[in-house]
């Protein structure tokens, strides 16, 4: 009698199930294209994504340059648009060079695994995004993860080590939306002879003169020893991510950066609308101090009825929920009400707290902060 083939993936019914009993069990929710809830969990801080100006500039890009790149960067993807927006981005940011790529994720990588490798120490934030946590992983360098925004932390490991190192930190953390203590690392990468790395995903936009971000804000912008990556999706409204620094940095993360020389790029119509948001941000600079006004009136609100929540540095509000369960609940039980929130548990959270995570948005009248602000109130779990 023939032996039944084995299943070489009925072990994942049972990781299933585990994630199941946790209540870590995650879905898609596709949205519509019209209005749905006023949405507190996407990472549109500056409101440009339905700018008329960002839309119109993607379909342009689309009608001139195609839907696609059509390769990578080094062989046919590279368009006359992409080179503006790397100039505009250097110049807006105060470096001297950038590097456009396919998301802010990829540029991570980049800059992670071509500024380091074996033989080398990376000393990386706990908190860190999972983004440069890969790129620790990939660099096959030695890492060293210290204690959350703590400079003494990176200066002890960076003592420790002999030979090239190189520090990696969020500007601001997406967990629970709190900035580094950037001018504090930067002194102790000096004093070892250390590169500084800096993921600006959410200070860009958001933090600094005209929302030139958290390392310009620190006094870091085109700093010999600093380089910066950004993300596009965020507070331009766009796709696609970037890496900023010294010329020759980028010159050598062009050469050697493997998410950068095997990736297609950056669609035309995504490149377009990061330029166009650029340009709005540049017309509009009252859009960065209004997105923090939004978010802390937003903390205000809920440390005045007796939840926890850590005060923002830039526009993501984190509220603290008993248990992951609750947390799952809570959210969707604001968006039956048509509030979009998001809700962030172990595995994603490392200090194993669960959290309603909303993030600001400079386009939010006072009627809908109080609306947003009053439902997460209203539906909040006994204990929170």
């Amino acid at each position: 009698m023939p032996v039944p083939p084995k299943d070489p993936f009925g072990w994942l019914d049972a990781a299933a199930e585990q994630r199941r009993r946790d209540g870590l069990t995650r879905t898609l929710r596709p949205r519509p294209a019209d209005a749905g809830p006023l949405d507190l969990a996407g990472n549109d801080y500056l409101g440009l994504t339905r700018h008329p100006a960002v839309t119109a500039a993607a379909a342009d890009a689309a009608h001139r340059w195609g839907a696609g790149a059509t390769g990578s960067r080094l062989v046919t993807g590279s368009t006359a648009l992409h080179a503006e927006l790397e100039a505009a981005l250097a110049e807006f940011c105060g470096f001297e060079a950038a590097l456009v790529l396919s998301s802010g994720y990829a540029a991570n990588l980049a800059a992670v695994t071509a500024l380091t490798g074996p033989g080398g120490l990376v000393v990386s934030d706990a908190a860190n995004h999972a983004s440069l946590i890969d790129g620790c992983r990939l660099s096959r360098a030695d890492t060293a993860v210290v204690a959350h925004a703590d400079p003494d932390a990176v200066r002890k490991a960076l003592d420790a080590h002999q030979g090239r190192a190189v520090a990696v930190t969020d500007s601001v953390f997406s967990v629970d939306g709190d900035a580094a203590p950037l001018p504090a690392l930067a002194a102790a990468c000096r004093a070892h002879g250390a590169a500084l790395l800096v993921d600006d995903a959410h200070g860009l936009g958001v933090l600094g003169d005209g929302g030139r971000g958290g390392p310009y804000a620190a006094g870091l912008a085109g700093a010999y020893d600093t380089v910066v990556t950004v993300t596009l999706s965020k507070s331009l409204g766009s796709q696609g991510g970037a890496v900023l620094g010294p010329r020759r940095v980028i010159e050598h993360l062009l050469n050697t950066a493997r998410t950068f020389i095997f990736d297609t790029g950056l669609a035309p119509a995504a490149t377009g609308a990061a330029l166009a948001a650029l340009e709005v941000l540049r017309a509009e600079p009252g859009r960065p101090a209004r997105v923090r006004d939004v978010a802390a009136e937003l903390h205000r609100r809920f440390t005045a009825a007796g939840l926890t929540a850590r005060e923002p540095d830039a526009a993501v509000v984190s509220v603290r929920a008993p248990y992951p369960e609750a947390a799952v609940r809570w959210a969707a039980d604001c968006r039956a009400e048509g509030v979009a929130v998001g809700c962030f548990r172990p595995p994603s959270v490392p200090d194993g707290v669960s959290r309603l995570r909303l993030t600001a948005r400079a386009d939010l009248g006072p009627d809908e902060v109080r609306r947003a602000a009053d439902t997460v109130l209203r539906t909040a779990p006994p204990g929170a």
